[in-house]
């Protein structure tokens, strides 16, 4: 197990579940006359049972001491993982951000495979959408939607079904004196780079402690609430065009203003300086296939919720990325992904409870991008209509902010501690207000 992966196995708790989440919603299934509609649920359970990576589970080992190794379930039953809830339909959207945000309280059982998915029923006409949870130890962003991307017909077609386990041969504990030279070359490269990261880690932490209290910092009640938004992707593109940068800088923007906007509403005072936001990002190379594990890194962000003027805040925005950039991702506190991989397992095992309540003394608020298949996608014939991601709750903290393009619309889903931030919905909908003021709606036709 790696290092990243085995850390975010041992920072999890009760009160703080370390899953990541999507909530799919499909339209009907078109029906030929004469024939019957696909057991969806059960189509759901063939495809997640063909997936290998969904068989396996975590059990603890004795070389590395503290460590642990994923290994196929032997008793694994498809069944125990996926199951179908039917809603009372009244309003269906809303009905299944409320139960999801119920779903995802719940950690996975850590006795079997690390992951859920739950069949949501109920919508008058037919729709139904889907609400899948994966533990961060088994998958990043990237290896998530590769892992989800099974469901889905399209690739569910041009896949083999899985068969047993490939069995790893037998090899000796003792390692040869080649092996040891370069264990030894590769230990010593580790090592170097852990001092760096660490010491830009440390650094970045230090100035982060000169900082007022964090905006977003809360005590975890156990409570999740989500709410979702749908932007349009041809108005960020319109406004990265006009302006330069990245579609995420434009996305990072509309967010620190509607934070902003956020403030005003509650009638609270801004923050005395901007909140830190940290922006994960993956190591894999484009391209390249997704791999076991976790991958990542990340940027940290000064979002301007003080700046008033939409356009300084997106102007702000894109410096700072740019910077980041620049320094590439072993730098800053973000890095701290990196330092986690060089590790040993018992640091990970036994410095758990510490590392749990850094994160507050790091960032106030995760906002991060899952990029999707760009092809257009169904489950049993049903098109995705579409994808919320949802990210995980940092101790100490009450908000995170996961979104997913697709389809010509940016998804966006919103995570927050249910006591800590009971207004969700109001947060969700100014997204929407600002990307109105960086591209302004055209103005309604007046008749002669």
């Amino acid at each position: 197990m790696a290092p990243l992966d085995l850390a975010f196995w041992h920072l999890e708790s009760t009160a703080h579940p370390l899953h990541l989440g999507a909530l799919a919603h499909f339209g009907p299934t078109p029906v030929p006359a004469g024939h019957e509609p696909p057991d969806v649920l059960e189509l759901l359970a063939r495809r997640a049972a063909a997936v290998p990576r969904l068989r396996m589970r975590v059990r603890d080992v004795l070389i590395p001491v503290g460590g642990a190794a994923w290994s196929a379930d032997p008793d694994f039953d498809v069944h125990r993982h996926v199951r179908e809830i039917v809603l009372p339909g009244v309003d269906f959207p809303a009905e299944t951000a409320r139960l999801a945000a119920e779903l995802m309280e719940r950690p996975v059982e850590r006795g079997l495979p690390p992951w859920e998915m739950y069949l949501l029923t109920g919508a008058p006409d037919g729709s139904f959408a889907v609400l899948v949870k994966l533990h961060h130890a088994l998958a990043d962003g990237m290896r998530a939607v590769a892992i989800g991307a099974g469901i889905f017909d399209e690739i569910a077609a041009g896949r083999r079904p899985a068969g047993r386990p490939r069995p790893v041969p037998p090899r000796s504990w003792l390692p040869g004196p080649g092996r040891l030279l370069g264990l030894a070359r590769d230990r010593l490269g580790d090592l170097g780079r852990a001092v760096e990261v660490g010491a830009s880690v440390v650094g970045s932490s230090v100035a982060r402690a000169t900082r007022p209290a964090e905006a977003f910092a809360a005590e975890s009640s156990g409570t999740r609430r989500i709410a979702t938004a749908t932007l349009d992707l041809d108005r960020v593109q319109r406004i990265r065009r006009a302006t330069g940068g990245t579609s995420n800088d434009v996305l990072l923007a509309v967010t620190a203003g509607a934070l902003r906007r956020w403030f005003e509403g509650r009638g609270l005072p801004l923050p005395g300086t901007d909140p830190q936001a940290l922006v994960p990002v993956s190591r894999r190379r484009p391209g390249a296939p997704p791999g076991p594990g976790n991958s990542l890194s990340g940027y940290l962000l000064d979002l301007p919720v003080t700046e008033a003027d939409p356009a300084a805040r997106l102007a702000a925005v894109r410096r700072a990325m740019d910077r980041n950039k620049a320094a590439g991702p072993f730098r800053g506190a973000g890095a701290v992904a990196l330092l986690a991989d060089q590790l040993h397992p018992l640091a990970h095992r036994f410095g758990a409870p510490l590392a749990a309540g850094a994160a507050r003394l790091l960032f106030d608020v995760l906002i991060t991008q899952v990029p999707l298949p760009r092809t257009a996608l169904s489950l049993g014939g049903a098109p995705l209509r579409a994808l919320f991601p949802m990210a995980p709750l940092a101790r100490g903290q009450s908000l995170a902010v996961a979104m997913s393009p697709y389809g010509g619309r940016v998804h966006i889903g919103l995570v927050a501690d249910g006591e800590a931030v009971p207004d969700l919905d109001a947060l969700a909908a100014a997204l929407h207000a600002e990307l109105d003021l960086l591209d302004p709606p055209e103005a309604a036709p007046t008749s002669a």
